[in-house]
């Protein structure tokens, strides 16, 4: 985990008491979850789907005033062999720009596996194929909050 904190406001037994909003970055869409530290569980919660930059942050805007998150985590994209690629630069960029706009502390995770994980949640609720485009991205970000919370409760 890395985290993003320019401002120094990371505080672990601030953060570690409250909501936390992830997310699932891509190009097209980001996958949104929300969870809470106190019972240590991620909930799929939307999808944003629009390349704007502009209505992406506004509608993430949006769920920061309504969830008031205490930490904002992101899915970090790597390749297999756990190097970077073009998407870990844009996604390193978001997560950035997350952390001036909204002051709040981002922590970067790596997420390979999350769509395939994601996918395979799906798999078992009865949700195949192309029904899965919806969703995918959100439970992928669910994925990927989940596993944060599994690291941090080692």
């Amino acid at each position: 985990m890395h985290i993003i904190d320019n401002e120094s406001i990371y505080d672990q037994s601030n953060v570690q008491s409250g909501t936390v909003l992830a997310f699932d970055f891509g190009e097209r869409r980001i996958g949104v979850a929300v969870g809470e530290h106190l019972i240590a569980t991620a909930n799929p919660l939307m999808t944003i789907d629009n390349e704007s930059n502009a209505v992406r942050f506004q509608m993430i805007g949006d769920l920061v005033q309504e969830w008031q998150p205490k930490l904002l985590v992101v899915g970090l994209p790597l390749r297999l062999d756990g190097s970077e690629h073009s998407t870990t630069q844009l996604c390193k960029k978001f997560a950035r720009r997350l952390n001036g706009r909204f002051n709040l502390p981002v922590i970067l995770i790596d997420e390979r596996y999350s769509s395939t994980e994601a996918s395979s949640l799906l798999n078992e609720t009865g949700i195949k194929g192309r029904a899965q485009k919806a969703m995918l991205d959100q439970v992928a970000a669910q994925t990927i909050l989940q596993s944060y919370f599994d690291n941090i409760m080692r």
